[in-house]
């Protein structure tokens, strides 16, 4: 099925409402920062920003006047500050904006910024981006539901990311993939089942190879591979069920053939049972927070009506549960499905229970 069919042509943009705003609050999300995203829009020029192969990455280096470079400048040094450490601005003098790119490919068109610590060159890259309802709900569900923390900043209509550390799916699996191990192979065909089952369980789509990266961790004499999301548009939007299944999208293919070479059907079952019932003690760990969320998901528009329709539909045709079907926005179906996933995995414990 070719991706055009498979996804909708453009996902608009969802405005933040009042409740979301308020929950962004309530958890240190919403934070006054100095500059917004319609700021870095006033870029005077821009020139291409090639890869080491001399290919187009689809970002452009924008520059600015000089007198608004150095406002601009100012500013986003004190977001720095504020995104990861407590705002103090005495590190200030010590900072420099090495670069600001724009992305002109994809929905959210995003900022991408490199600050650098002069007094020892580390430096690391932070996001500007157009607050999006969708986003939102898409990076506090991962930071509550998968193994990785995510810090992020939203301020009105600009939301600010950190950045995620990795190789780019689209990459490894073109230049690294054919390079590991056997035994490495068989370790990331299984990081890719449970990645693939943790987006359908959290409905996060559009994992295509290019919007997830592959952490290399050194652990001990080998090394373990992680795959973590870095794109966020796609939260419980599209209403084919198969968006929400990285396996499904061709750019996936490798990392597809990869699990059937390697895995067993029995293993595959096994490792999706696993990731369930991580996902379940997560959401138990972080209940009231979750809750909050999914109130805010339940009063909130995120999608089409053709969507939820379709969607509720092709996941009670897949599980039974009738909850799915009394759903009547993106909130319920998310809700249900949450709850379907913790429903199985009290139910589990108990059976386990009454065995001993």
């Amino acid at each position: 099925m070719s991706e055009e069919k498979l996804m909708s042509k453009k996902k608009p943009s969802y405005p933040v409402n009042k409740q979301l705003h308020l929950y962004l609050n309530e958890y240190n999300r919403n934070i006054k920062i100095p500059i917004f995203y319609d700021d870095l829009l006033r870029f005077s020029g821009s020139i291409v920003v090639y890869d080491k192969n001399d290919q187009d990455t689809l970002w452009v280096r924008v520059y600015y006047s000089e007198f608004e470079r150095e406002e601009i400048d100012l500013s986003l040094k004190k977001v720095y500050t504020i995104l990861h450490s407590d705002g103090n601005e005495e590190t200030i003098p010590f900072l420099n904006v090495d670069a600001i790119d724009y992305c002109t490919f994809g929905n959210s068109k995003p900022f991408r910024v490199k600050i650098r610590n002069v007094l020892n060159d580390n430096y690391t890259y932070f996001y500007v981006k157009k607050a999006d309802a969708s986003r939102i709900y898409g990076l506090e569900l991962e930071h509550m539901l998968s193994p990785h923390n995510l810090n992020f900043l939203v301020y009105k209509d600009t939301l600010i990311e950190e950045h995620i550390a990795g190789i780019p799916g689209d990459v490894f699996i073109k230049e690294e993939l054919p390079k590991v191990t056997e035994s490495a192979k068989s370790q990331i065909a299984k990081e890719f089942v449970k990645f693939n089952e943790r987006c359908m369980i959290r409905l996060l789509g559009d994992m295509r190879s290019y919007n997830y990266v592959i952490v290399p961790v050194h652990d001990f004499d080998h090394v373990v591979y992680r795959i973590r999301a870095i794109d966020f548009d796609q939260q419980c939007f599209e209403g084919k069920l198969k968006v929400y299944r990285p396996q499904f999208f061709k750019e996936n293919n490798k990392m597809v053939e990869l699990v059937q070479e390697k895995l067993q059907k029995r293993s595959v079952d096994q490792y999706k049972i696993e990731e369930r019932s991580i996902v379940a003690r997560r959401m138990l760990a972080t209940e009231n927070q979750l809750e909050d969320l999914l109130l805010c998901m339940l009063n909130d528009e995120i999608s089409l009506i053709d969507h939820i329709n379709q969607l509720k539909t092709e996941i009670f045709n897949l599980t039974g549960d009738i909850e799915f079907k009394k759903s009547s926005n993106m909130g319920e179906v998310m809700k249900a499905a949450l709850d379907f996933v913790r429903r199985n995995y009290e139910n589990v414990n108990m059976r386990r229970l009454m065995m001993e």
